[in-house]
């Protein structure tokens, strides 16, 4: 097997010798839904209808094409769309199924783990920035919290861009250019000659870093047979790596390469945050460079459906049987007699305006009104307001921790250097604290997923625990300015934080109905971006009067949010997805 590989070769069916069975000699994964034959397609909007079944003798084998468009119209029935283009999706989401988890699903997960790795990477990277660029372009400690501010805009921006134009574009080109931009940017801020100068280079490294969670979520979850879905809230065990990546390499370079005493520092004696930004863009293109050149990424096959490349998208899903060492029963053929004929694809395949209107769609008050419609996710009240709460408790949720989050974590390194003390902290210990907490943190992910499966404790508990115990130990942090204080109570902050996390990932996508998740995730996600924009300027204005102000609103935004947690009403654990 080469090394490197050709990232634009298209592939075809030919290519993957030995992948191909017929449909009535496959093995159709285990959990399939069985359907009577007598059933009718009206019947399938009933889930009383519909039954669970390998047993032969109820008509169904689920290896006839009759049987797979059973099961494709069961799809349909709560999807709300029945193209040509729908049927064909979901024929080969059940392909991917039937070929199951294997190795190339796997190195997706470490690759689109690059992504959430370097989004919180470079978020930590530029908290860490922040004293050395006050000092070296006289900007005063609190002012200089607007370079956040314009990584946020970038942030905003590229998770907005980047999701719609994956759809466009294609999630190949997408997942690369992510990456890339964030790497060349990344680099140039190290040679950034003003403060508007790398605030604009921090702004355009965003565009980039923003896109890779929508962008690498999507494509992700495309790949992952339907049992294996779960993995995808695993990706969040690669938030905190980013974070420890950029608090050991600051502690390495700052300290050792900046002005030994307060006040203004040269150009020439501040080279340590330059250095640390060329170091993580270079990471940042490394990870770039695996993803281009030692992996050969399939086009998405849903995004090849839309545009009428039916070829290419089975070549896809055989390319992936192949690497996992499996076979796979989908074909054109099957396609046609699920979703008609090339020709009927060709006039049914999704123009940009379409895809776009998709995009814009899930935001359209009959996506949105479902999240509000049932009794369990309204509180069990008749009341239209209460109906909703459940809902609107997740999204505050996701809204209060979005600005709680980077108030104390973006300013850290500020918050460590104890301006307002007698005496200021070493520039050593406080990049040293600062790689403790990382190091601290990182295991926090990992038990998450341990306790939320926990009996009496569940997802609720876990996340409602967490939060509760993360606003304390913030405001714990405000009692005193001793260094090794602070650093026991941001390292067990950064403990539960990570733990709180990893649950609300885990938590919001199985709360939300299936026709819906994608906006209900969606308008989470909007919202935690638009939070965390408006953070240094909270951060700004409220330091100015009080320096310890903006602790205590992250502080009370985590309590805000522990208290709606209370509130939910409902547990997952042990549950199937709505």
């Amino acid at each position: 097997m080469p090394l490197f590989v050709n990232p634009f070769k298209k592939q075809d069916v030919s290519d993957f010798d030995g992948v191909y069975v017929p449909l009535e000699n496959s093995q159709r994964h285990p959990s399939v839904v069985g359907v009577r034959k007598d059933s009718k397609v009206g019947d399938f909007a009933d889930e009383k209808k519909l039954e669970v079944s390998e047993d032969p003798s109820n008509g169904y084998s689920a290896t006839t094409i009759e049987d797979l468009r059973a099961e494709v119209e069961c799809d349909l029935a709560a999807s709300g769309h029945d193209t040509a283009y729908d049927r064909k999706s979901k024929v080969i989401n059940k392909a991917i199924t039937d070929i199951g988890m294997g190795r190339y699903q796997w190195s997706l997960f470490a690759l689109c783990g690059f992504g959430w790795l370097a989004d919180n990477m470079w978020l930590q990277g530029v908290a860490l920035t922040l004293p050395s660029l006050s000092r070296e372009f006289g900007v005063s400690e609190t002012h200089v919290r607007y370079t956040t501010c314009a990584l946020f805009v970038g942030l905003c921006l590229g998770a907005s861009f980047w999701g719609i134009a994956s759809d466009v574009i294609g999630r190949r080109l997408a997942f690369n250019a992510t990456l890339f931009l964030a790497g060349v940017f990344g680099l140039a801020v190290g040679g950034g000659s003003s403060w508007v100068g790398v605030a604009g280079l921090y702004a355009a490294l965003g565009v980039g870093v923003g896109g890779n969670l929508p962008v690498d979520g999507a494509l992700f979850l495309e790949f992952l047979p339907f049992a294996s879905s779960g993995l995808l809230t695993a990706l969040s065990v690669w938030w905190p790596v980013g974070q420890l990546i950029s608090s050991l390499v600051a502690w390495g370079f700052v300290p050792n390469y900046s002005c030994p005493t307060e006040g203004p520092c040269p150009r020439a004696e501040n080279k340590g945050w330059r250095y640390l930004n060329l170091t993580l863009g270079a990471l940042t293109f490394v990870m770039f460079m695996c993803r281009f050149f030692l992996f050969h990424l399939y086009e998405s096959p849903k995004f090849l459906l839309s545009q009428g490349r039916q070829a290419e998208a089975v070549a896809a899903v055989h390319g992936i049987a192949y690497k996992n060492r499996k076979t796979t029963w989908l074909s054109e053929e099957v396609l046609n007699e699920i979703g008609g004929t090339a020709a009927v694809v060709e006039k049914q395949k999704l123009s940009t305006g379409e895809i776009i209107k998709r995009n814009l769609g899930k935001f359209s008050t009959e996506r949105i009104g479902p999240l509000f419609a049932t009794r369990k996710l309204g509180l069990m009240s008749t009341s239209i307001l209460l109906r909703s709460f459940c809902s609107f408790l997740i999204w505050f949720c996701w809204t209060t921790i979005g600005m709680g989050y980077p108030l104390f974590n973006a300013f850290l390194p500020q918050y460590l250097a104890n301006s307002d003390a007698k005496q200021p902290t070493a520039t050593n210990i406080i990049y040293r604290n600062y790689a403790i907490t990382s190091i601290v943190g990182v295991p926090g992910s990992l038990i998450a997923y341990y306790t939320v499966n926990m009996k009496y404790v569940g997802r609720k508990g876990t996340i409602a625990a967490s939060t509760l115990i993360t606003g304390i130990l913030v405001f714990c942090f405000t009692i005193s300015a001793e260094p090794n204080f602070q650093l026991v109570f941001t390292c067990l902050e950064a403990f539960f934080q990570n733990i709180m996390y990893g649950v609300l990932y885990a938590y919001t996508p199985e709360v939300f109905p299936a026709p819906n998740r994608g906006t209900g995730t969606g308008i989470a996600s909007c919202l935690n971006r638009i939070a965390g924009l408006c953070a240094p300027i909270v951060a700004v204005n409220a330091g100015q009067a009080n320096p310890k102000a903006p602790i205590y609103a992250s502080g009370g935004l985590f309590l805000a949010a522990f208290v709606a947690m209370c509130f939910f009403p409902i547990e997952t654990k042990g549950k199937q997805s709505l």
